[in-house]
């Protein structure tokens, strides 16, 4: 799968400067938890405030008010639209990602019956498996699973393919797993997906936060993100063909709008997290402006240049962290996919994970243990529905988080 090219060679970041920007960091975590959701910078929280202490009413033309929250729903879109490479007018915003899935699943389920099939994969989440399963069983359509190799951690194209056939309507599966770190070849899922004639679904929510994304370039048709993994507040989002959202009729009431993409979006929208939004996607696009210096002409390019630095530095740490554990010794790890973003799931071995969570904590590292809603996933990789412990790193870890995590793990070995 390629990555979106961010433009000129970039310089990354300051660290330091950009951690000193989270008022959360100032407590003295070392944060491992960012796959269930980053810390906040400083610019999104104000942004937030701001709307909430704004005169704000429904959106409308003849108040200030109703203009200035037309603002804000025009804005986050547009930000949303550059954060991932598609058309502002595609852009749904929802509760969570989990919320969105299942109204596209019933939506679509709406025109399937017997004989028809989904394709979902086990490496996924259960929020892009689940509202599957639950619409093709309700339209009596059939679901065929996609096995990952619980050895190699890789869902081939050939296991996906191996499922699809001509009664397929829908291809799920993850641009990341949120488990192991996983990034599948979504782009040539897709081509598989399409010469079958389905909808290629894709759930974005880990892979957003770590690497530059081109949702075309994917072949998504619907791709799904939650802002709240990358410095954001606690939103869903749905992008998509403008066109192909004008095919969908969603369950909706009377009078709201049968406009797109506001059809899809159930009662009034929470002006402040989408000022939030467009916030943490500018805070992107400063790191971009920080790593080309200054030569980035739109936001979109200077969104690449700071995702594209966001990941080098990740995988520097991720490099340097599992150099660690490589010397400790006594480590399990399931995260060994090729490609895969800066996650690792491990265990500590003859030692409890609820036991090495605790320890952790104790030092100041968090890193949280669990299946993390990726059921399928951890069964498949025999740790049933416990899981293990998930390390995640995020933009703003530094050099000497990892240090306090490798040594934490070092202290609890028996």
């Amino acid at each position: 799968m390629t990555t979106p090219s961010p433009g000129p060679a970039g310089r990354g970041y300051d660290v330091a400067a950009f951690r000193s920007r989270f008022p959360a960091l100032a407590e003295g975590a070392a944060h491992f938890d960012g796959p269930g959701g980053s810390q906040v910078p400083l610019e999104v929280a104000q942004a937030v405030a701001d709307a909430m202490t704004s005169a704000t009413a429904n959106v409308g033309t003849v108040t200030r008010a109703e203009r200035r929250a037309r603002d804000v729903v025009v804005g986050a879109r547009a930000a949303l639209g550059d954060l991932l490479g598609v058309d502002p007018r595609g852009v749904v915003v929802g509760r969570s990602m989990t919320q969105l899935t299942f109204d596209l699943a019933r939506t679509l389920a709406a025109g399937w019956g017997p004989g028809d099939e989904v394709v979902v994969s086990r490496l996924d989440h259960d929020a892009n498996i689940r509202p599957w399963v639950l619409a093709a069983q309700g339209a009596g359509a059939t679901v065929r699973w996609a096995d990952f190799d619980p050895t190699s951690g890789e869902l081939e194209t050939e296991a996906v393919a191996a499922v699809v056939g001509e009664r397929t309507r829908v291809v799920a599966v993850t641009a990341a797993s949120n488990l192991i770190g996983t990034r599948p070849d979504v782009p040539t899922i897709a081509r598989v997906a399409h010469d079958a004639g389905a909808l290629l679904v894709v759930d974005g929510v880990h892979a957003t936060a770590h690497t530059p994304t081109d949702v075309a370039a994917l072949g998504a048709d619907v791709y799904l993100c939650s802002p709240y993994k990358l410095l954001g507040p606690h939103l869903g989002v749905m992008a998509a063909d403008p066109a192909l959202l004008e095919t969908l009729r969603p369950a909706k009431l009377l009078p709201s709008t049968d406009a797109v993409p506001e059809r899809f979006e159930l009662g009034t929208l929470p002006y402040e997290l989408l000022a939030g939004c467009t916030a943490a996607v500018d805070v992107v696009a400063g790191l971009g402006d920080e790593a080309l210096g200054g030569t980035g002409s739109t936001r979109r390019e200077r969104v690449l240049a700071g995702m594209a630095a966001v990941e080098a530095h990740e995988d520097r740490l991720l490099a340097r962290l599992e150099a660690g554990l490589a010397e400790l010794g006594g480590i399990s790890s399931w995260s060994r996919a090729r490609r895969r973003t800066p996650t690792v799931l491990l265990r500590v071995d003859g030692v409890p994970d609820a036991r090495v969570r605790q320890h952790l904590a104790d030092q100041g590292v968090n890193a949280p243990n669990g299946s993390f809603y990726a059921l399928e996933a951890s069964r498949h990789l025999g740790l049933g529905d416990a899981g293990a412990v998930r390390v995640g790193l995020a933009p703003y870890t530094d050099h000497d988080d990892v240090e306090r995590l490798v040594e934490g793990l070092r202290a609890v070995r028996p």
